[in-house]
């Protein structure tokens, strides 16, 4: 009988072969015109953030002081980011820039792969012997998402280091020490360093240690290797803010502090305006998120023994998505800089609302806030302030240019409270309607 039902369960996990033909399908049709676009674009403009690493891998090579590197004009940009970051950028410095781009790209969307897979389980599991055309289809509305696709523009590291983030922190196990990825993700940009805050918060301090010891050592090594450049960066460069890393009233600085400064208050308010949100969201942040950990907690550790392996999949699984979602948001968010490119955690954000897709609920806002993220709407708020007719246009104009950061802020807000009040009060309602079934089935014996 065992082997009639394991027999009988084979078929529907195996993949239809037209799955993988379809999938590839998919991802060609959805991709190639980010691709084509973005690497045939005039030279100067395209990739611009994938010359600086090579740039400053060169400075490397040759011996160069590497903050002092600027890139080749009209953009003149520097490096800003971490010693370590610089060595890994060595190796594409040996291949020619065309090599370099088309590489970037690949491990762009290998990245973006890996992301949507651990932020869409759930739903790419539900799609049993056709997953493989759900997760080329989950990929391809993903990297047309505003702040991925700029990714691709600017050949950025986000989607890297949030593939990192998310496969260190949302799995219930992990391969390696968890944390690990965490630490290697700050030791390439500072940014991710929010992480290190959520896992003392949430009692994981195993995984904090591992992140400690990983961004340690791998800063170490650049004070090893690069010791000049190492003491630059740390006691110069990383204290330099916005003269180094561009205008912080900019439209595309999508963070509190952006939104503030375009408010164009006078020093000390505006500051001081920045410091008050940044704390109040940070607070209601990291509280929110540590609510969603520890619910998630809460219902591994009252799965029944004889759950099947697709429980792991389920509610606990989802609200340690929502957890890690609502973090990234907050790397953006309390950021002095958070540009529109970095908010690509907005793709877990989407996963976490969908979860299995059988909620319509959820659905229906997943859908409304993926089609929002398709459009520049930020720069049409700039330029429905530049027509100048007094507050009919600057009033919306200035919400709508703030817009990517204000749905930043909702998300949190709605992810942390209505997505988890939904998921706590569901899980609730199974057990209670388990607990009855087996009322009846003891009485009925």
């Amino acid at each position: 009988m065992r082997a009639g039902k394991e027999g009988a369960a084979s078929p529907g996990r195996r993949v239809e072969p037209v799955a993988w033909v379809a999938a590839v399908a998919i991802l060609a049709a959805t991709l190639t015109p980010i691709l084509v676009w973005w690497l045939t674009n005039p030279p100067d403009q395209r990739m611009v953030d994938l010359e600086v690493y090579r740039d400053g891998g060169r400075a490397i090579l040759r011996g160069a002081p590497l903050y002092e590197v600027l890139t080749q004009p009209p953009q003149l940009l520097p490096f800003t980011y971490p010693p370590f970051a610089s060595l890994l950028a060595v190796p594409f410095t040996v291949i020619s820039w065309r090599a370099a781009q088309w590489l970037w790209m690949a491990l762009l969307y290998v990245s973006l792969a890996v992301a949507v897979w651990y932020a869409f389980r759930p739903l790419i599991r539900r799609a049993g012997r056709w997953a493989p055309v759900m997760t080329a289809t989950l990929i391809g509305a993903a990297a047309w998402l505003m702040p991925v696709f700029d990714q691709a523009r600017f050949g950025q590291v986000g989607v890297f280091l949030m593939a990192m983030c998310l496969a260190d922190c949302v799995p219930e196990r992990t391969y390696w020490p968890r944390g690990m990825l965490v630490g290697l993700a700050v030791a390439i940009k500072l940014v991710p360093g929010v992480f290190l805050v959520h896992f003392l918060i949430t009692g994981r301090r195993d995984a904090l240690g591992n992140a400690v010891l990983t961004a340690g050592a791998a800063t170490l090594a650049g004070f090893a290797m690069l010791p000049y450049d190492s003491v630059d960066f740390w006691f110069g460069a990383l204290l330099e803010g916005g003269d180094r890393t561009g205008a912080v009233n900019g439209t595309t600085n999508q963070a509190i502090n952006g939104m503030v400064s375009r408010l164009y208050l006078p020093d000390p308010a505006g500051t001081l305006l920045w410091l008050v949100l940044a704390a109040i969201m940070a607070y209601a942040g990291f509280r929110l998120a540590r609510r969603a950990t520890l619910l998630g907690d809460e219902l591994v550790r009252s799965r029944p023994a004889t759950a099947r392996p697709d429980d792991r999949l389920g509610d606990a699984y989802t609200l340690r998505l929502t957890a890690i979602a609502i973090v990234g948001l907050l790397s953006v968010l309390l950021s002095p800089v958070g540009w529109i490119h970095h908010l690509v955690w907005m793709v877990p954000v989407l996963g976490a609302l969908m979860g299995d897709g059988t909620d319509a609920a959820r659905r229906r806002i997943a859908l409304g806030v993926w089609v929002a993220f398709l459009f520049p709407l930020p720069w049409w708020g700039a330029k429905l302030i530049s027509l100048q007719q007094g507050l009919v246009t600057k009033i919306p104009g200035k919400i709508v240019q703030d817009a990517f950061g204000l749905a930043a802020v909702g998300m949190v807000a709605l992810l942390g409270g209505w997505l988890v009040d939904r998921l706590v009060s569901k899980a609730a309602d199974r057990a209670d309607a388990s607990r009855r079934s087996a009322g009846v089935d003891t009485l009925s014996v």
